[in-house]
């Protein structure tokens, strides 16, 4: 487990997530203007028929027939435009935005799980974590005291043999 690589993922994570965020809110705010737009034209040929239909008791046919056209191609117009607006939203960046922030989502997930792993064996063995830490200093002090002279009473007693 490390933290950097921790940070890392985080990072990457934060970013993809931005960038999917991002590239799905163009796509609604695209598909709303369009679908406004095919509303503002919807609302043209519901006028037109008003307008057909107003001159169908008014006058004779010629009028009549042409309001009509016209607003049977202004709600053509509109239901293509809603078509392309109700589209998914196709994009090689989306679906390499997704990857990565799946493949981060999975590096976390590794580096929770050695976590984890380290976590429980401090808990199970609190030695094997400790142990390494103390053996350096340990061996320093065994050397130490086996490099120490003999004590000065030691040193006294073959002194006074030898008289």
């Amino acid at each position: 487990m490390n933290t950097e690589n921790i940070l890392k993922h985080l990072r990457v994570l934060w970013r993809t997530d931005r960038i999917i965020a991002d590239l799905r809110m163009r796509h609604l705010l695209f598909g709303l203007g369009l679908r406004a737009f095919a509303a503002l034209i919807a609302a043209f040929g519901l006028l037109m028929l008003e307008l057909s239909a107003y001159f169908a008791l008014v006058q004779v046919w010629s009028a009549i027939s042409a309001a009509a056209i016209l607003g049977a191609i202004n709600f053509a117009i509109a239901a293509v435009l809603f078509v392309i607006a109700a589209r998914p939203p196709a994009g090689r960046e989306l679906e390499l935005a997704t990857e990565i922030h799946s493949s981060a989502i999975d590096a976390l997930q590794l580096e929770a799980r050695a976590l984890q792993s380290q976590v429980s064996g401090m808990i199970h063995h609190p030695l094997n974590g400790v142990l390494p830490l103390l053996i350096v200093p340990l061996i320093t002090i065994i050397i130490r005291s086996l490099k120490k002279p003999a004590t000065p009473a030691a040193a006294t007693a073959p002194a006074t043999e030898q008289k």
